[in-house]
């Protein structure tokens, strides 16, 4: 009786300590008490689901060699004006996504301006000058510069004031090498960050020329970033895991059929012009389609570990796979031993490979979903708006619900157009209104005619003729 007395009073003074509340404003931090109250046959160390594993094996449990997300370092001059030039130059598409990162409220970018150099002032406004340019605030910022002739660069004079400047080079090595030449050249400009696409057609012999221009630039105290990848392709952002290897080294050759996702290369050179860790780096950037690649197990690591992209690409930056293989060897080498769990982890692996195509479609089918249900959700708030505003102006005779049921094919198209259009995708409000309500006209006439056939099968069509006959004679 003593003895359960003792730990019952115990187990209730650990219950008491649970709640007092903490000092502190930050995260939650959990200590382990130096008293163990635990008294059984496990011993002091508790039973085995308290039991913390001394040396845990990293490629097995990754979150035990990553540290928890930190504040991530950036560059101190990432405000004045930006410069950003080979966007906004198709019917194609808008090109606001590369904006809108440089705009973003939660990035480190302080810009004052951003300035779009375009080959046509008039088209790219038309392009740029959106809904969602003017709900986050880009167009307050937004400012335009034409090319003196399609195509061109800017000229030293266009980059006074200029403090950073981002720059889309295709594939053109030529591109690359004059953008070098005006910061060089320029008194304003201090940071760069040059994209390149299509890397697999570019020669290793040029990617080392252009490394040696670069880096006088980081003698001069500027800061550059590289950014190459293959073939672009409309994936969505962070939908696959990369690789990273120096630009023009002979292990970075990129096969011919290497292809990225256009905003995610948009992510990866808005980063580098921002992180610290970004300056004075070219880098070759390749999607990873194998899940046992150490590159797609560390990302795949720091997503579920609640790392925001900058501290993600920060870390492959500063770390990357590298760091990440050598804590797995070195446990090898501490434990070398196979154990029944490696194979059967080992058979796992294999079964997820075998299976990459099945979690692609797994992961466009969640995709999809969320877009659904994003798109349900805006056209369900402008169905209560019109019933709200309608209601207000005369007699409403149907109920919300009735309501938003009667006009959803109409507002499941305003919510598809919000949606594009938040997303800066191209749209065009006036003719996808007209064509929406052509398709609606066409499908009542199809359903009225489906329902006169329906009423002809069930009452006979001479009793119909006949009515119709009746009618007339009145």
């Amino acid at each position: 009786m003593k003895f359960t007395s003792i730990l019952s009073s115990a187990v209730l003074l650990q219950n008491v300590l649970a709640f007092v509340p903490s000092s502190k404003t930050t995260q939650p931090t959990f200590t382990t008490s130096s008293s163990k109250l635990y008294i059984s046959s496990w011993g002091s160390r508790g039973p085995p689901s308290l039991q913390k594993e001394e040396d845990p094996d990293p490629e097995r449990k990754i979150q035990s060699y990553l540290k928890e997300p930190q504040s991530v370092e950036a560059k101190a001059n990432l405000n004045g004006s930006v410069l950003v030039s080979g966007w906004v130059n198709t019917k194609e598409r808008t090109d606001q996504t590369v904006f809108d990162f440089l705009n973003h409220e939660e990035s480190a970018f302080r810009f004052e301006k951003i300035v779009a150099f375009v080959d046509d002032s008039k088209f790219a406004k038309k392009r740029l000058i959106s809904r969602s340019a003017r709900y986050t605030g880009l167009l307050d910022k937004l400012d335009f510069i034409q090319a003196e002739t399609p195509g061109a660069l800017p000229t030293l004079d266009q980059l006074m004031g200029v403090k950073s400047w981002v720059v889309n080079a295709g594939s053109d090595m030529g591109v690359v090498k004059q953008v070098a030449e005006l910061v060089k050249n320029s008194p304003h400009v201090e940071n760069v960050a040059v994209l390149i696409t299509e890397a697999q057609t570019t020669s290793i012999a040029d990617q080392q020329a252009v490394l040696a221009d670069y880096q006088f630039l980081s003698d001069m105290g500027k800061t550059f970033a590289i950014v190459a990848v293959g073939s672009i392709t409309e994936s969505p952002e962070g939908s696959m895991p990369y690789a990273l290897k120096d630009f023009g080294s002979e292990d970075a050759v990129l096969p011919i059929d290497a292809v990225y996702g256009r905003d995610e290369s948009l992510r990866l050179v808005t980063e580098c012009l921002g992180l610290s860790s970004g300056s004075n780096k070219a880098i070759i950037f390749s999607e990873v389609d194998n899940v046992n690649m150490t590159e797609a197990k560390l990302i795949k690591g720091l997503r579920e570990g609640g790392y925001t992209r900058p501290q993600e690409i920060d870390h492959m930056l500063v770390k990357g796979a590298a760091a990440y293989q050598k804590a797995i060897d070195e446990y090898k080498i501490r434990k070398p031993e196979i154990t029944q769990q490696d194979e059967w982890l080992a058979m796992k692996q294999k079964e997820l490979e075998d299976n990459a195509a099945e979690r692609k479609q797994k992961a466009k089918e969640e995709y999809e979903e969320k877009k659904r249900m994003e798109i349900d959700e805006i056209a369900r708030e402008w169905a209560k708006r019109e019933y709200f505003r309608k209601s207000m102006s005369g007699d409403m005779p149907y109920s919300e619900e009735e309501y938003v049921k009667s006009v959803w094919d109409r507002a499941l198209f305003e919510g598809d157009l919000k949606y594009r259009m938040i997303r800066g995708m191209d749209t065009d409000e006036r003719k996808e209104l007209a064509d929406f309500k052509k398709k609606q006209e066409k499908k009542k006439a199809m359903m009225l005619e489906r329902a006169k056939q329906s009423l002809e099968d069930a009452l006979g069509e001479d009793v119909l003729t006949k009515t119709g006959d009746d009618e007339d004679e009145e």
